[in-house]
C-alpha cells in the first residue's frame, strides 16, 4: 500500500497540509486584488453596502471626494497595500506549513470501542487512585486535542495537577462500525459504556464536562444516567439554535437540499464542508490570523501556540450521515433541542430533568455559539450556575488567558461541588 509522503522538515503527512484556498479565502484575495477597480465606485457612492457599514462607507466616500481615482499616487498606494496584505497572508501560510510541530506526549488508553477512545490523564504516582474522576467530552467534529493543546494551554493537565482524575473522550474518525450511527448510538453505545467503566473503576460518580457540541452529548448523558453523574459543566454549549443571526438559519435552509444530497452520496458530511461553514461565520478571521502569524518569530511561544491550534483546526472529523442530518436539519433548521423535540433513545432530552449541580460557561465573544443560544440552556436547567467569560469560542479553551479565565474557576467550582455532593 502506498504511504502518504511526509515533509522532510516536519515529518508531517503532506495530505494534512493546508489544501487549496476554500471559497471564502479565494473571494477575500480577489477583493484585495480588485481594490483598484473599486476606487471609482467608492468615490461616486455606487457600490452597495450592508446597513451596518453605511456610516463607515459615508466617511470613506468623504475622504475620497477630493481624490482622483486615476491619480497615479493613489492607485499605486492602493495596489501596494493590496499586495502587502496578500503577501503577508501567503507568507503566513507558508511559515505555518514549514514551522516545527508541537510534540505531544501520548496518553494511556483507559477504555476503547470502535473508533472511540477514552484517554487517562490521571497522575498515578501513589498507591491509591489519582482523585475525583472528571469525564471531559469534546465535539464530534473535532479532535480532543483542543483540551490538551500545549503544556500551558491544557485543561486536562490542569485538572490532573489539581488532584482530579481526568478522562478525555477522543472520538476519532468514524470507522465502518460507526457509518450508520446517530447521536443516540454515540451516547448510548459509547458515552454510557465509558461512564459505566469510570464509575466502576473510580468507585464514584464523575463530574462530566462538555465542550461545544460535546456539551449537548454530556447533557443527554446526564439526563439518561442521573445517578452516575456527580456534577455537570457545559462550556460554550448551544441549545437555542435560532437565537443567533437569522441569516444563518436562512442560509442553512437554502443549503439543506444540496447538503442532504451530498450526505446521501458520500454517507457523511466531509471535513472541508464543515470547515467552510464555520469559517463563513467570520470570513476575515482566517486571512487576518495568518497575516499576524507572518510577523511572529519562528519557535516563539506565540508561534508554537498558533501552529498547535491551527493543526487542530485542520484535523477535523467528518460527520456520518445520520448525525449530520440530525444536527444540520434537526438542530439548526428545526431547532429541536430548544423545542424539547431532540430525542436520544426515543426519549426527549429535557434540561429541566438534570438533577446534578450544573455550571454553564458562556463566552461573550463567541461567533460559533451565540450568547443567546448558550444562555437558553442556562435558563432551562433549574438552579444552574452560570459563568460569563470575555472570550471567544476557542480562546476560552486555548487562548493565553484560558488558564486564569476558565481552568482555575472551573476547577474551583468542581472542587466545591463534588465536596458538597459527597
Amino acid at each position: 500500500m502506498m504511504q502518504t509522503p511526509a515533509s522532510p522538515k516536519t515529518n508531517r503527512p503532506m495530505a494534512q497540509w493546508p489544501r487549496p484556498l476554500p471559497l471564502h479565502l479565494s473571494l477575500q484575495t480577489m477583493t484585495w486584488l480588485s481594490s483598484l477597480a473599486a476606487l471609482s465606485g467608492l468615490k461616486n457612492g455606487s457600490l452597495p453596502w450592508k446597513p451596518g457599514l453605511k456610516k463607515a462607507a459615508a466617511n470613506l466616500q468623504k475622504s475620497l471626494a477630493k481624490a482622483d481615482p486615476d491619480l497615479p499616487a493613489l492607485a499605486a498606494a492602493v495596489d501596494a497595500e493590496a499586495c502587502r496584505r496578500l503577501k503577508a497572508f501567503t507568507d503566513g501560510v507558508r511559515r505555518y506549513r514549514d514551522h516545527p510541530r508541537v510534540s505531544r506526549r501520548a496518553r494511556p488508553e483507559f477504555w476503547a470501542q470502535g473508533s472511540t477512545r477514552v484517554l487517562d490523564y490521571g497522575i498515578h504516582d501513589g498507591p491509591g487512585l489519582p482523585g475525583a474522576p472528571v469525564l471531559v467530552v469534546p465535539s464530534l467534529i473535532n479532535r480532543g486535542t483542543i483540551l490538551d493543546l500545549t503544556e500551558k494551554q491544557s485543561l486536562m493537565r490542569h485538572l490532573a495537577g489539581e488532584g482530579f482524575w481526568p478522562f478525555l473522550v477522543e472520538w476519532g474518525a468514524p470507522g465502518e462500525g460507526e457509518r450508520d450511527f446517530d447521536l443516540s448510538d454515540y451516547i448510548g453505545r459509547r458515552l454510557e459504556k465509558a461512564l459505566d467503566e469510570i464509575c466502576r473503576t473510580a468507585g464514584q460518580a464523575p463530574a462530566v464536562v462538555g465542550y461545544c457540541m460535546g456539551g449537548n452529548l454530556a447533557l443527554a448523558l446526564t439526563v439518561r444516567k442521573p445517578v452516575q453523574v456527580g456534577a455537570l459543566a457545559l462550556l460554550a454549549t448551544p441549545w437555542d439554535f435560532h437565537a443567533g443571526p437569522a441569516g444563518t438559519v436562512k442560509m442553512l435552509k437554502v443549503m439543506a437540499p444540496g447538503l442532504m444530497a451530498m450526505i446521501g452520496q458520500l454517507g457523511e458530511l466531509p471535513v472541508d464542508v464543515l470547515q467552510a461553514m464555520f469559517a463563513s461565520l467570520d470570513p476575515y478571521q482566517t486571512t487576518n490570523k495568518f497575516q499576524r502569524f507572518a510577523a511572529l518569530r519562528t519557535g516563539s511561544g506565540k508561534a508554537r501556540q498558533f501552529v498547535a491550534l491551527e493543526d487542530w483546526l485542520n484535523d477535523g472529523v467528518p460527520l456520518v450521515g445520520p448525525v449530520a442530518e440530525e444536527c444540520l436539519i434537526g438542530w439548526y433548521v428545526e431547532n429541536t433541542p430548544a423545542k424539547g423535540a431532540w430525542k436520544v433513545g426515543g426519549a426527549p432530552v429535557l434540561p429541566a430533568e438534570v438533577k446534578a449541580p450544573a455550571l454553564i460557561v458562556i463566552p461573550s465573544r463567541d461567533h460559533i455559539v451565540p450568547v443567546g443560544s448558550a444562555t437558553a440552556l442556562a435558563d432551562a436547567i433549574p438552579e444552574a450556575e452560570r459563568m460569563i467569560l470575555a472570550a471567544g469560542h476557542i480562546g476560552m479553551m486555548a487562548g493565553s488567558r484560558a488558564p486564569a479565565m476558565l481552568y482555575k474557576p472551573l476547577t474551583k467550582w468542581l472542587k466545591e461541588t463534588l465536596t458538597e455532593v459527597k
